[in-house]
């Protein structure tokens, strides 16, 4: 079966579920979507990625990243091999020694893998065909501005440049993290605009 090579273009917050995010990935030859529903803490991994942030301490799948390195194995890509009743299945395939092999992953974790080790995604006909989509102009004209300015190198962002739902999501890592110098400053940001607000 011929695999096709998808994109992320996208990762913002589901509509229909409230907890959750979408994460749109797009055929690099094409103009289909395949928009995913993911959870939070998957979104924010992937974001983080995305973004080039380093936290103070890894996230799970840093570490997982790092052990894979300590031990020589290498992420050649993911491909979305499977949707069953809505659920997306996933494979990393892998590299170690020569010897390529698949590891069973949920699609989310792939994802945020496949960001770190900076590989490539796939999946198939059928399933572009199943849970697919093709956007409307207007909003294929938006998909590509967004590209661009992702192409574009990223500037560092300040605490100003973050939305009020990522810092209290950092300040709560911060604090899970004890980094009690950058949770005072988120603090005082979210403070500063709740002020503001008033």
């Amino acid at each position: 079966m011929k695999k096709i090579e998808l994109e992320i273009v996208a990762l913002s917050h589901s509509l229909a579920q409230t907890q959750n995010y979408a994460i749109v990935l797009g055929e690099l030859q094409g103009a289909r979507r395949l928009p995913i529903v993911i959870g939070g803490f998957e979104a924010q991994a992937i974001a983080v990625a995305m973004e080039g942030m380093r936290p103070s301490r890894p996230m799970t799948h840093d570490l997982f990243k790092t052990t894979m390195e300590t031990f020589g194995i290498e992420i050649k890509a993911i491909v979305i091999a499977n949707l069953v009743d809505g659920v997306f299945f996933s494979n990393l395939v892998c590299i170690q020694n020569g010897k390529e092999f698949e590891v069973d992953s949920r699609t989310s974790d792939a994802l945020a893998m496949a960001v770190r080790f900076a590989c490539p995604i796939y999946t198939y006909e059928f399933i572009l065909e199943q849970a697919g989509i093709v956007l409307e102009e207007e909003t294929e004209r938006e998909v590509q501005k967004a590209k661009s300015k992702r192409s574009q190198k990223p500037k560092e962002r300040t605490i100003a440049d973050f939305s009020d739902e990522e810092l209290q999501t950092l300040l709560d890592e911060a604090l899970a993290n004890e980094d009690y110098e950058k949770a005072a400053q988120l603090r005082d940001e979210i403070k500063r605009r709740e002020d503001e607000a008033l």
